[in-house]
C-alpha cells in the first residue's frame, strides 16, 4: 500500500482485497447442527446486518448443536476519518536504561506504586504482569525497574485498604485491574477507589490508572481516573506513562 493523505470530509471504508472495496470479515457462532442449512442461516444473518456478496468462508462444529462460521460480506459504509475524535495517553516512550536513569534524576528518588484488582475481582494477571519482576512477553514489570518502588497487593483488595496504605506510604500512583465486567461491576469498584481517595483528602496526590481488557482512556477519565490502559498493554507503556505524570506534577515535563 501507497501512504495516503487524508483530506477533510473523506470516508474511510474496510479494506479486503483492494482499496475502499468494503469487504468486512466477521466469526460468530450460531447455536444450530452444522450444515447447509446452518450455512443458509449464517449468511442470512450477515444480509440482515446490511451487507451484500456474502460468502460463508468457514464452518465447523464448535460443540454439540453449535457452529461457528467465518463470514465475509461488503458494506457501502464509512466513517469520516477527521471526525473521529478519542482521547488517547500521552506516552513520552524511553528504553528500560534510558528511563530509570531519566527518573533517578530528575525525581531524585523511588517512584512508589501500589498495584491491586480491587473489591470482589480476583483475576491478578493482569496486574502481575505489569507489576511482577518478569513481566510478560520479555518486557519486563515495574519491580524490575530502579526507579520504582512497586508494591503489588494482588487480588481481591478493598477499596478502603488500598487508598488507606497508599496514603500512610506516601504513593505517587495506584494501578488498578478490572477484568470483571458482569453487570459493571468494574465501574463501581474503580469509583469506590476515587471515593475513597477523596474521602481521605487525598486524591488530588495520587496518580490513578485504571486497566482491564474493557478498560480504554475515555472510560478510565470518566471514573475519575488518569489515564486507562486496555488489552495490549506493555508494562513499558505504564512505566514511561508514570515517569512523564511524576514529572509533569513536578513542573519538569510538560
Amino acid at each position: 500500500m501507497t501512504h495516503h493523505d487524508w483530506t477533510p470530509g473523506e470516508l474511510v471504508r474496510p479494506y479486503g482485497d483492494r482499496r475502499d472495496d468494503g469487504v468486512v470479515q466477521l466469526s460468530f457462532v450460531l447455536p444450530v447442527p452444522p450444515g447447509e442449512r446452518a450455512r443458509e442461516a449464517a449468511a442470512e444473518l450477515v444480509r440482515r446486518l446490511g451487507m451484500d456478496q456474502v460468502h460463508v468462508a468457514h464452518m465447523e462444529a464448535a460443540a454439540e448443536r453449535y457452529t461457528f462460521f467465518v463470514v465475509y460480506g461488503r458494506t457501502a459504509h464509512g466513517v469520516e476519518w477527521d471526525r473521529i475524535q478519542v482521547p488517547e495517553v500521552a506516552i513520552r516512550h524511553r528504553g528500560f536504561d534510558e528511563l530509570n536513569t531519566h527518573a533517578l534524576r530528575e525525581v531524585g528518588r523511588r517512584i512508589v506504586v501500589f498495584g491491586a484488582c480491587t473489591g470482589s475481582d480476583a483475576h491478578a494477571v493482569g496486574i502481575d504482569a505489569i507489576m511482577n519482576m518478569k513481566g510478560c512477553a520479555g518486557d519486563p514489570g515495574l519491580e524490575r525497574y530502579a526507579c520504582f518502588e512497586a508494591v503489588n497487593l494482588g487480588a481481591q483488595v478493598e477499596n478502603a485498604r488500598l487508598a488507606r496504605v497508599a496514603v500512610e506510604r506516601r504513593a505517587d500512583a495506584i494501578l488498578v485491574s478490572q477484568i470483571v465486567t458482569q453487570r459493571e461491576v468494574h465501574r463501581e469498584n474503580a469509583r469506590q477507589l476515587v471515593h475513597e481517595l477523596e474521602r481521605l483528602g487525598a486524591r488530588q496526590e495520587v496518580i490513578l490508572i485504571l486497566g482491564g481488557p474493557r478498560i480504554d482512556h475515555r472510560l478510565a477519565v470518566e471514573l475519575g481516573y488518569d489515564a486507562g490502559f486496555g488489552a495490549g498493554t506493555r508494562p513499558a507503556d505504564v512505566a514511561s506513562y508514570l515517569v512523564g505524570a511524576v514529572l509533569r506534577r513536578m513542573g519538569k515535563e510538560q
